[in-house]
């Protein structure tokens, strides 16, 4: 068995796990952990747990210590230096003339390394912009191109449904969507209906569409032939989320009635004559 914590960087951000080092740890604590990046500062989301040795791809890197007050004092200055440099990368890429777009700028944990997020239409050579940021903030910078879910994600906004952004509010990681998941719900295949702010299918689609799959399964489809209490009838609708069928009678009529109140007619393969 090996124990595990689980500590996030960012609101919504992903859950990365790290080695407790017999440390002793709840949730909501901020710890200073090592990363690939070097040491950086993180708040435990998910309290030690011991799991199979087996579960682990990779040696976890530990847990340096818990975060002492001033760690999450300068932090915090960072923070505030972040909208200055954000500021001003602003000018210097208006100064350039170049086609991106900042959207946002991020110290690591001791300052010695700033990175810039931006989006584009396409690639940009940023090469001039690099020199003058480093040369202006006397630190390593680093400028990273982002796709349109991740931009909004941190931008943040409100949707459709008047609550705040899912990606920004509790989405870690995005999950595929698929326009088939928008047939299977029928909803409108109107890309101004069921597109978010990215632009992009909307993440909700993936929420209920394994329960409406579910619920599918247990209705009959359209031009089968069931029997009702008022006659044999033809499929030519349902509501999964009711557990309703639409039919219509041999008299035309048509009816919605629960799918307890209908039978499936089986159909019979023709019967072969025996030879003599």
């Amino acid at each position: 068995m090996a124990e595990i914590v689980g500590v996030r960087f960012k609101r919504a951000g992903r859950v990365y796990y790290f080695d407790p080092a017999d440390i002793e740890l709840k949730v909501s604590d901020h710890v200073v952990v090592k990363t690939t990046r070097g040491l950086e500062l993180g708040q435990v989301v998910i309290a030690p747990e011991q799991v199979l040795a087996s579960e682990i791809e990779v040696p976890l890197k530990p847990v340096v210590r818990k975060a002492e007050p001033e760690d999450i004092e300068r932090a915090q200055e960072f923070k505030e230096n972040e909208r200055e440099a954000l500021s001003e990368c602003g000018k210097l890429i208006a100064k350039l003339n170049l086609p991106m777009k900042l959207l946002s700028a991020e110290y690591n944990f001791d300052g010695s390394r700033l990175t810039f997020f931006f989006s584009a239409a396409e690639r940009v050579d940023f090469r001039e912009l690099l020199r003058e940021l480093a040369k202006r903030f006397k630190t390593r910078v680093q400028l990273r191109q982002v796709g349109p879910r991740d931009e909004t994600k941190l931008i943040g906004g409100f949707g459709r449904c008047g609550r705040p952004l899912c990606c920004m509010s509790f989405l870690s990681e995005f999950a595929p969507v698929s326009i088939k998941m928008a047939k299977s719900q029928d909803l409108p295949l109107n890309p101004m209906k069921i597109s978010g702010v990215c632009g992009r299918l909307l993440c909700c689609l993936t929420y209920e569409n394994e329960q409406y799959q579910a619920m599918k399964e247990k209705l009959p489809k359209k031009g089968q032939r069931v029997s009702t209490a008022s006659g044999v009838a033809t499929v030519v609708g349902g509501n999964p989320l009711k557990e309703t069928v639409l039919v219509k009678l041999e008299s035309e009529a048509t009816l919605e009635l629960p799918l307890s109140e209908i039978t499936i007619e089986n159909k019979q393969s023709p019967k072969r004559e025996k030879k003599s």
